[in-house]
């Protein structure tokens, strides 16, 4: 990254800018409330700091270490925001700010009426983001793929009512994309667009959702360590798109374990990752344990860890979903859990009271 001194001129930024470009770089310039950083995107191999460090108005130029550098924490400490966390718009609600989001809905959009009932739910409940797959990724090709896999006629029509949805109950949505050619689509009709676990390591697809301009929920692959998973959300970064919210899910677990979660929820994670990056982080009990009975506790825990909010599969009939049933609960049984993860979070913010 190369410091630019608190008194340097706009001229100056955008001289250090062209000489970046012609170096075949990217330029990331964030201007911050002390100083201005320019963070360079690409080969290092070409990147000449000794011509840089003696530019007008460089103040230094700085290797960052790690290869997540766009959304690290260093390289947030040199704007002044060390302890800083990033706020993320998504519609009206800020994830990071100071009170958690909660996401929920259904794995799957299947009518028009499903959706609207749970969406209404979901509200009562204190839900702020409402959630439901168009597109969905499946390990059987026998299984339901979503309303999205039958047409795009189809699929826009899902899309439609997922935003009619989310306008007349005041509540932002968000979705999956599954592949690149969903993309622009996509982006018509939500708030957020969700990079799905199995797609954690498609840089292309990474590439087009980023310059959409729209927050991106991205989600940890199961396999993937937490250096992988940050440096992946580094694409997204890199087209100079840092509204991004990350979303532990779950890893494989070792052993037996299928036979009492579906995966194991790595809470260790939420805090690790909160140290090594300003985005805030969510947590996903439902694809994690693969079981309604432990979404309550495990979604009490992750708020303790330190979560910025929750994404949880949500049904008014989760024996009737099309997906994931046994990972699904009510709006009802929603409402309790938000209500005692609100009581959790104040009380980690106000420790003593």
């Amino acid at each position: 990254m190369i410091i630019m001194k608190t008194e340097a001129t706009d001229k100056e930024i955008a001289d250090v800018v062209k000489e970046v470009r012609k170096c075949g770089l990217k330029a990331d310039v964030s201007r911050g409330e002390f100083r201005t950083v320019i963070g360079l995107v690409g080969d290092e191999g070409k990147i000449p700091f000794s011509h840089f460090a003696v530019l007008p108005g460089v103040k230094e130029a700085v290797m960052v270490e790690t290869p997540y550098k766009l959304i690290s924490r260093e390289y947030n400490r040199y704007m002044g925001e060390e302890n800083e966390r990033r706020t993320v718009r998504v519609g009206s609600v800020d994830i990071g700010g100071d009170k958690p989001v909660y996401i929920a809905g259904p794995c799957a959009v299947e009518s028009k009426k499903q959706l609207f009932r749970i969406a209404e739910g979901i509200k009562k409940a204190g839900a702020q983001v409402l959630r439901g797959g168009i597109f969905k990724p499946r390990s059987s090709v026998h299984s339901f793929q979503g309303l999205g896999a039958i047409g795009l006629e189809q699929a826009e029509a899902a899309l439609s009512w997922l935003r009619e949805a989310g306008d007349r109950f005041e509540l932002a949505v968000v979705t999956e994309v599954r592949g690149e050619t969903q993309v622009d689509l996509v982006a018509q009709y939500v708030d957020m667009l969700q990079i799905g676990t199995r797609n954690m390591y498609d840089q292309d697809l990474l590439t087009t959702v980023a310059i959409k301009n729209k927050p991106v929920l991205f989600k940890r692959h199961f396999g993937a360590g937490i250096e992988e998973f940050l440096s992946f959300a580094e694409y997204i970064a890199a087209e100079g798109n840092k509204d991004i919210v990350l979303c532990e899910r779950g890893i494989l677990p070792l052993g037996k374990g299928r036979n009492y979660t579906r995966y194991t929820l790595d809470l260790a994670a939420i805090p690790a990752i909160q140290k090594e990056t300003y985005l805030p982080v969510l947590a996903d009990p439902s694809h994690a344990t693969g079981r309604r009975d432990l979404i309550f506790n495990m979604s009490c825990a992750a708020i303790a860890a330190g979560a910025s909010g929750l994404m949880i599969e949500t049904h008014f009939d989760p024996k009737a979903s099309f997906v994931d049933g046994q990972q699904t609960i009510t709006p009802e049984e929603l409402k309790e859990v938000i209500d005692a993860c609100n009581q959790i979070y104040r009380l980690i913010a106000s420790p003593g009271k």
